[in-house]
């Protein structure tokens, strides 16, 4: 199993557009970078490589993974338009999505508990979605919609009646052939004026076409995370996601 993690974007809503901001991937909490942690957490599961897209302030982020000594289990795929949208950057990596073995799709603005990561790959089903039931209202969310336990529309703003739903944590794991499904949409973004759309639309053309049970979910509802978007998500990260993670840590 592979691991393919965008980290090429500027961070807009993040830093206003601040030149000088660093990559939010090298964002520290707790004395320890987010890479940092998504490598521990990344090496505990077993999963055998790591494939990581840059663009903006990509020799910075280089030099971070060089300093952490990871022994070539990190390799780069540079994406020059990375003010675009985020499926350009999963389209840089469409050899990794098509090169037969299981992948595991990570956004890089995530703190987390290592496990949420750790039930996803677990997962014994094979095309998986991480989910969080105590989503936050609005159209913010990428959210998970559940038809008689399994997905059944994905996306930030969504419609129809649903059993349930919760928010997606950007992980995801994918069968080989699931993975070339994924590129071969990535491929028709690309050649059809898609470049602009986030890669989420991609993944929902799939959930959505594809028969009922295709995919399924780890629910991580127990599980402190929060993806880092905007300023006060910093915050968040701070003051309430690291102390949770430490507590949930201490009584393991």
């Amino acid at each position: 199993m592979r691991a393919i993690m965008l980290a090429a974007g500027v961070g807009q809503r993040l830093f206003g557009g601040d030149p000088n901001a660093k990559p939010k991937s090298l964002l520290e909490f707790g004395g320890k970078t987010l890479i940092e942690r998504h490598l521990a957490a990344i090496k505990s599961t077993g999963i055998s490589d790591l494939t990581l897209v840059v663009g903006y302030r990509a020799d910075e982020l280089r030099a971070a993974i060089k300093a952490l000594d990871t022994d070539g289990f990190v390799s780069f795929v540079e994406n020059p338009d990375y003010r675009e949208g985020s499926s350009v950057s999963l389209w840089c990596a469409r050899n990794v999505l098509r090169g037969g073995s299981d992948v595991v799709f990570m956004d890089a603005d995530v703190l987390y508990h290592e496990d949420v990561l750790g039930r996803l790959v677990r997962s014994d089903v094979a095309n998986c979605l991480s989910y969080d039931e105590d989503i936050e209202p609005g159209d913010e969310p990428v959210k998970i919609c559940l038809k008689n336990g399994v997905p059944a529309e994905f996306g930030k703003v969504v419609s129809d009646t649903f059993d349930g739903f919760g928010e997606w944590v950007g992980f995801l794991k994918l069968t080989p052939a699931m993975a070339g499904q994924l590129a071969d949409r990535l491929d028709h973004f690309m050649q059809n004026g898609g470049r602009n759309r986030p890669m989420e639309d991609a993944v929902r053309e799939l959930v959505r076409e594809l028969p009922a049970g295709t995919f399924g979910i780890a629910d991580v509802s127990d599980l402190p995370w929060t993806e880092i978007d905007f300023p006060e998500d910093v915050v968040k990260a701070r003051d309430h996601v690291l102390p949770a993670i430490a507590k949930v840590k201490s009584r393991s």
